[in-house]
């Protein structure tokens, strides 16, 4: 596959041209994938909603609780559409601890790993060495949510025993050397 130079590893299809001056200085980049994907026929139009964390967060719970701000709902255009969900979130852990993220319709967790006995189930599962370690996990999902009603997506997050900071780092020293990220949230209508 060619390089095509693009961000998010957009794939090359011969004949087209889906990266060519992209995204340009006024796309957005969930218009960006959404022009994409438009341009390689999977039929996504103008039903596309973003949320963005930009601020920080400190998760100590071992149940899921909400990843404020990633929250996005969109109603699709019919039952049978489906619903591309991206999900990207910074975050880092306390030294040696465990994480959990889940990605949710409404109230119901989707794209869960495989019951095993009592391990917990998830989207994605993390663990740190250093709390000053920050990483970044992207979860993507084409969900069939049957139905053309309003429908929330959204991440929550758990963690073993410690804590879970999401945009920071566990030290987040007051320094310009410290670094803060930010997370994302994108749904986008697919048609069947």
């Amino acid at each position: 596959m060619p390089d095509t130079g693009a961000p998010w590893n957009i794939p090359y299809v011969a004949g087209t041209d889906l990266v060519a001056d992209w995204p340009t200085d006024n796309q957005t980049m969930a218009e960006a994938i959404a022009d994409a994907l438009d341009q390689a026929g999977a039929g996504i139009g103008s039903n596309i909603v973003q949320a963005t964390k930009t601020n920080t967060q400190t998760i100590s719970s071992t149940s899921l609780v909400d990843v404020t701000d990633l929250s996005a709902t969109i109603t699709p255009s019919s039952a049978t559409a489906r619903v591309l969900v991206i999900a990207r979130v910074n975050y880092a852990l306390t030294a040696t601890e465990r994480a959990g993220f889940s990605l949710l319709r409404d109230s119901t967790e989707i794209f869960l790993a495989n019951a095993a006995s009592s391990r917990g189930r998830a989207t994605h599962a993390g663990m740190s060495q250093s709390s000053d370690s920050m990483k970044d996990v992207t979860m993507v999902y084409l969900d069939s949510p049957a139905s053309a009603a309003a429908t929330t997506y959204k991440v929550q997050a758990a963690n073993s025993a410690g804590s879970v900071y999401i945009n920071r780092t566990g030290t987040d020293s007051n320094s310009s050397t410290w670094w803060r990220g930010t997370s994302s949230l994108l749904v986008v209508e697919v048609a069947a």
